[in-house]
């Protein structure tokens, strides 16, 4: 009769413990890192943001809570096609929950339709475009990190009133550039300021001599650089070799990384302006996690604010699984809305019904190679910029969330 209750009790135990992790797809928590891997945008997310999302597994304590989590990664070159046939075989067959960083906003918002056809979670740290909390806007979808409004109003705002009132843009020709570009120049003719004249490149240029070229014979003060990566460098390297700020027109890198400036060198690189949402050196907080980054990290990079960005989000989101018990992406985004966030990376902040996630930005400048007092020592904060000042009012996105 022991023997039966002890083999009764043991069922029922097994019951309970099944309908408890039955809230969990297959009892386990999938996070898939989908970015640049080995392009022009490697250093800025790549193997990178994978350490971050385990640093914040880590940290949230998931294994002590019981709670399974498995990360897994790929490389979507900056495709659309290539991203999309991950993002569908992922959620599909692999039984991915969650898709986090995904640089290249034309992947982004490809990623996105999907992730909300299939009911699951996008958490995005890499791509810049406002349209993933504008028009294109999904209950599917938080934008974590920085968008192209964001960066156009806290530099382009900044250098406008501060002289630079003629512009030329240098623009990536894919939807990146394009928000970037748009978002920039609203900001420059709203602030008295006018546009002289624009080109765009393609993707991962080597030569940009004649875009360069177009933009001294323009004549602006400005020359707005509206791309990133690898891009942005090999255009500021070769605007230095035609000594086009001796001449005396000046930069604006509209999206400008801390590895970006560490490949360019202070010399190069010294009094460039443009707007951040993390650095490393701002306090203890993001310099204990960067000596932790830093040791796991490819060449012992150190984090960009995407890296910043995933690790955050992906805090963020356990946490909302953790509230509801649940994995199902529509239910943690949701959830997600309604707690505020908070980590040591970010500190306090909120995430809108757009999916806009708010808080402060930096607008930094690259120090001289003698202000510098060691490695990595780039940035001096100029201006800080408050959460609710720092992104595009709700009312002005246009997205269909917004009521």
């Amino acid at each position: 009769m022991l023997q039966k209750r002890s083999a009764l009790l043991a069922v029922s135990l097994a019951f309970a413990a099944g309908a408890a992790q039955a809230q969990i797809s297959d009892g386990v928590i999938k996070i898939g890192v989908l970015n640049d891997m080995s392009g022009l945008y490697a250093d800025l997310t790549g193997p990178g943001s994978v350490v971050a999302a385990r640093l914040a597994v880590e940290d949230f304590g998931a294994a002590k809570k019981g709670m399974k989590v498995e990360i897994v990664s790929a490389d979507h070159q900056n495709k659309p096609d290539v991203g999309s046939a991950i993002a569908r075989t992922w959620y599909d067959t692999d039984k991915v929950d969650v898709i986090v960083d995904v640089p290249t906003s034309s992947v982004a918002l490809a990623v996105s339709q999907i992730t909300k056809d299939k009911g699951k979670a996008f958490l995005v740290s890499g791509a810049a475009t406002s349209d993933l909390t504008g028009k294109a806007c999904s209950p599917n979808t938080i934008h974590w990190t920085y968008d192209t409004w964001m960066l156009a109003n806290g530099t382009g705002n900044a250098i406008v009133k501060t002289g630079g009132d003629t512009w030329f843009f240098i623009t990536a020709d894919y939807a990146f550039g394009h928000a970037l570009e748009r978002d920039t120049e609203a900001v420059v003719l709203k602030t008295g300021g006018k546009v002289l004249g624009k080109v765009r490149h393609p993707l991962s240029t080597q030569d940009f001599s004649s875009f360069l070229l177009q933009a001294q014979a323009s004549k602006a003060k400005i020359i707005g650089l509206a791309n990133a990566g690898g891009d942005t460098i090999n255009s500021i390297k070769q605007a230095a070799e035609f000594g086009i700020v001796k001449a005396g027109q000046n930069l604006a890198g509209m999206l400008v990384f801390l590895p970006d400036i560490h490949a360019l060198g202070l010399q190069t690189a010294q009094g460039l302006i443009f707007t951040e949402t993390f650095y490393w050196d701002l306090n203890d907080n993001t310099r204990a996690f960067t000596k932790r980054f830093s040791a796991q990290a490819p060449r012992n990079l150190y984090p960009s604010m995407i890296h910043a960005g995933v690790y955050s989000a992906v805090i963020h989101y356990l946490k909302a699984i953790e509230a509801i018990k649940s994995d199902d992406g529509t239910k943690v985004i949701a959830q997600m809305k309604k707690m505020p966030t908070d980590d040591p990376l970010f500190g306090k902040g909120s995430i809108r019904a757009d999916g806009r996630k708010l808080h402060p930005a930096y607008l930094v400048e690259v120090k001289k190679p003698s202000e510098s007092k060691g490695p990595w020592d780039y940035y001096k904060v100029r201006n800080t910029l408050p959460a609710d000042q720092a992104f595009r009012p709700v009312a002005e996105g246009d997205c269909p969330l917004v009521k």
